[in-house]
């Protein structure tokens, strides 16, 4: 069963309704070995995220210095670059500095003039995979890279169980860029964040709930399904040593936004209990959500939902949202569009409008200057 469904990774067949995210299109094919089938007979993977900054600096409040170039920013862990990435990064700057003159042939062509191998994307993106790409585990060999745990400390990366190239209805069970980028503000604005109690609206994976959870207080990641639902708190399981230092928690529950009110069923899994609810409505100042927005009506139903709490918590409440902006052409419009994106707009700016004599929104944009505490590409769609 394993060796059947290793050689199948290997050679993956997509179909015209598999959704993929590019965060893993890195991996190298021969990593492609799973920790163990779901229940719904997908296979899951578990992939080590590295931060770029050791977590106790972060943790402590120690001041982090801003990378100069792009290349230094991905490439730094903690205060310092290892030989070869320090390199790369030097021949960049040199190539970059000089300038390179564009020729012409004897045909009057212009001829490009190509970078020396030596100092290539290729070495540039063998860095990025030894750091970025998943570290697959067959079942019951866990113990293969205890080795590798011991050379990167705990604290070092975040490890994230996960599934490849799902249905459109299972992308929850895939890590998203969308979320790395909200996980970078967190970590940027960690002083914001220190000590509150948050709802995480669809968690997924649960990755950015488990960042939040190094600050913050406490964390309700939410989304639906019981196999997401159980990966997401295997997840917290997983990582709960990156939160223990700051005291934080991360309780996983179910919360359905085609549903006015709280799954309170005993006999349910991840349901809520009244204490929970009342705790949440309290205390709650902080809701965030990472790349829901695809469908419209999910969002529609997203936006009733954020009404919905928001006229209900006790005290004000700030709403982050993060998504990557897919641009699609269609032959409808046979132009370039994200139509997801475009009702996104338009759906907030008609909450932001609303004027209902109880609740004012007010919509800002947050500029993407941050620092990057995570290694993922960080596109302008973002």
């Amino acid at each position: 069963m394993v060796d059947a469904t290793e050689k199948e990774m290997d050679n993956p067949t997509f179909r015209s309704d598999t959704v993929l995210s590019d965060v893993h299109l890195h991996c190298p094919s021969k990593r492609h070995l799973m920790v163990r089938l779901n229940a719904v007979g997908q296979p899951v993977f578990l992939s080590y995220f590295k931060f770029l900054w050791k977590t106790e600096d972060l943790a402590c409040g120690k001041h982090v210095r801003e990378a100069t170039t792009g290349r230094e920013h991905q490439y730094r862990s903690g205060d310092e670059l290892c030989a070869k990435d320090r390199n790369n990064v030097n021949k960049e700057e040199e190539l970059y500095s000089e300038g390179v003159e564009a020729l012409l042939d004897n045909d009057g062509d212009l001829e490009v003039v190509r970078r020396p191998q030596s100092a290539s994307d290729l070495e540039a993106e063998d860095v990025l995979r030894d750091i970025v790409c998943p570290v697959i585990l067959m079942k019951g060999k866990e113990d293969a890279f205890e080795d590798e745990d011991q050379e990167c400390a705990r604290s070092d990366v975040v490890k994230i169980e996960h599934t490849m190239a799902t249905p459109l209805e299972d992308v929850g069970k895939q890590v998203w860029r969308a979320a790395f980028l909200l996980a970078d503000y967190i970590l940027f604005k960690r002083d914001t964040f220190r000590c509150c109690s948050v709802l995480e609206l669809g968690g997924g994976t649960g990755i950015t709930s488990i960042i939040m959870g190094t600050v913050a207080k406490k964390v309700y990641c939410t989304d639906v399904g019981e196999d997401l639902l159980a990966m997401c708190e295997q997840n917290v399981a997983l990582n709960k040593h990156l939160m223990e230092p700051g005291g934080g928690q991360v309780k996983v529950k179910e919360l359905d936004w085609l549903k006015d009110e709280f799954c309170t069923d005993p006999e349910a899994p991840y349901s809520w209990s009244e204490e929970e609810i009342a705790d949440l409505l309290d205390h709650c100042s902080v809701i965030m959500a990472a790349d829901v927005f695809y469908d419209d009506d999910l969002t529609d139903a997203l936006f009733r939902t954020l009404y919905r709490l928001t006229h209900n918590l006790r005290h004000p409440c700030t709403v982050y949202l993060a998504l990557e902006k897919r641009l699609n052409f269609t032959l409808r419009h046979m132009d370039v569009t994200c139509e997801a994106y475009s009702h996104f707009r338009n759906t907030l700016n008609d909450l932001e409008n609303l004027q209902d004599g109880k609740i004012k929104y007010r919509v800002e944009p947050i500029k993407l200057d941050f620092c990057q505490f995570l290694v993922y590409e960080r596109i302008e769609q973002l």
